[in-house]
């Protein structure tokens, strides 16, 4: 039997994430809270609504309205694996082969975030299959950022 004070103190919060379209886009799963609200600089909390259209995203929050694409959301740990597909997704939409530069501070946060060197590793190995669309200046920004880290953990 759980206690009248602990079923208070857990709440679930119910998701921004918004599916608009019956055809769900395959970049879709890189899509979070936390990503927008890192991309916008706000707190998750400021975030009303994140609806995934057919072929954009449209986040509405506290000051924000605005329409991204999907290629702008980099991969995460959680979904399904990168897939081949999803390079030429990116591709075509960033009309170079590199990622844009949000890519480099989403990783940077998510080494920083880390809890384990476990989960480090598994985020580095991540960043590893997508290492061919980071520019070689920003590849570098993230060794290093992953190897202070790394020796954090380690000497802890």
């Amino acid at each position: 039997m759980i206690s009248e004070n602990q079923s208070k103190s857990r709440t679930i919060a119910e998701s921004k994430i918004i599916h608009k379209s019956p055809i769900l886009h395959p970049l879709a799963r890189f899509v979070t809270e936390e990503t927008v609200a890192l991309l916008f600089d706000i707190a998750v909390d400021e975030i009303y609504r994140i609806e995934c259209c057919r072929y954009m995203v449209y986040v509405h929050g506290k000051s924000i309205s605005r329409f991204v694409s999907y290629a702008d959301f980099p991969p995460i740990l959680e979904v399904k694996p990168i897939a081949l597909q999803d390079f030429g997704r990116w591709y075509k939409r960033w009309k170079s082969k590199l990622a844009p530069a949000f890519w480099t501070k989403f990783y940077t946060h998510k080494f920083k975030k880390a809890v384990s060197v476990d989960r480090l590793l598994e985020w580095g190995l991540l960043v590893a299959n997508v290492k061919s669309v980071i520019s070689g200046a920003a590849l570098q920004q993230l060794r290093d950022v992953y190897a202070a880290e790394k020796d954090l953990m380690e000497n802890f």
